[in-house]
C-alpha cells in the first residue's frame, strides 16, 4: 500500500482532498473579485443611513453611463440616485468627507488624495449619486436611451425600458457630488490621507 492509500488515523488531514475542495472556491472567490474590478458586476451592498461628500478639481474619462436607480439601507429605506458609471476614470485630487453623529458629537470622516502627490486613477468608478455638479464636456452623448442597452461603461446597464443617457470621452472642473455609494476598480490613491475629527470641516 502506497503513502497516499495509506488510511487516515484519527486527527491527520487529507492535503488532497481538502485541496479538491479548496482549490475551486478559490478559484471563484478570485474569477468573482476580478469581474467585480473590471466593472462587469456590480458590488452590491446595503448603503449606510449618511450620505457623503466627493469633490475633484477635475475628472476626466473615456466614457460616463447613467440612470436612475434606488439604493437600501438595512431597513430598507430607499434612496433615489443617480448611478453614474465612469470608465478609468482620472482625477487631479479627490476629498471624500462624512458627518456622523457619536456620542461624543459629530465626528468627520474625510480622505484626501491627489494633488501634488499625482492624480487619483480608478478603473470603473460607479458613484451613487444625488447630485453632481461642475463645469462639463461630453464628446458625442446619447440622452434617452435605453438603459438596458448602456455600452459606454462596461457591466453599467439598467432594466429595460427605464431612461439613461451616456456620453463619450468627458470632462467636468469642479467636481461636487453628494452620494450614497462608490465602488472602483484598481483605485490607486497617491498621497492618500485620512483624518477623523470632532466637528472638522467636509470636503465643501
Amino acid at each position: 500500500m502506497s503513502t497516499f492509500e495509506r488510511p487516515l488515523t484519527e486527527g491527520r488531514t487529507s492535503w488532497k482532498k481538502a485541496a479538491a475542495v479548496a482549490v475551486p472556491a478559490v478559484l471563484a472567490v478570485g474569477a468573482l473579485a476580478a469581474v467585480t474590478a473590471q466593472g462587469a458586476l456590480a458590488a452590491s451592498f446595503a448603503v449606510s443611513g449618511t450620505s457623503f461628500q466627493v469633490s475633484s478639481g477635475r475628472l476626466t474619462s473615456q466614457g460616463l453611463a447613467s440612470y436612475v436607480h434606488i439604493d437600501r439601507d438595512v431597513d430598507g429605506k430607499g434612496h433615489p440616485v443617480a448611478l453614474l458609471g465612469i470608465g478609468d476614470a482620472r482625477l487631479s485630487d479627490i476629498c471624500q468627507s462624512a458627518a456622523v453623529d457619536t456620542p461624543l458629537g459629530k465626528v468627520v470622516f474625510k480622505l484626501t488624495a491627489g494633488g501634488s502627490a499625482g492624480e487619483v486613477t480608478a478603473s470603473n468608478l460607479v458613484i451613487d449619486g444625488e447630485d453632481l455638479t461642475g463645469d462639463a464636456r461630453f464628446g458625442t452623448a446619447e440622452i434617452g436611451r435605453d438603459a438596458s442597452t448602456l455600452d459606454r461603461v462596461r457591466g453599467v446597464k439598467g432594466e429595460p425600458g427605464k431612461f439613461g443617457l451616456q456620453a463619450g470621452d468627458i470632462e467636468v472642473v469642479g467636481v461636487r457630488s453628494r452620494a450614497w455609494s462608490a465602488t472602483g476598480g484598481n483605485f490607486r490613491l497617491k498621497g492618500m490621507r485620512l483624518n477623523v475629527s470632532l466637528d472638522g470641516k467636509q470636503c465643501f
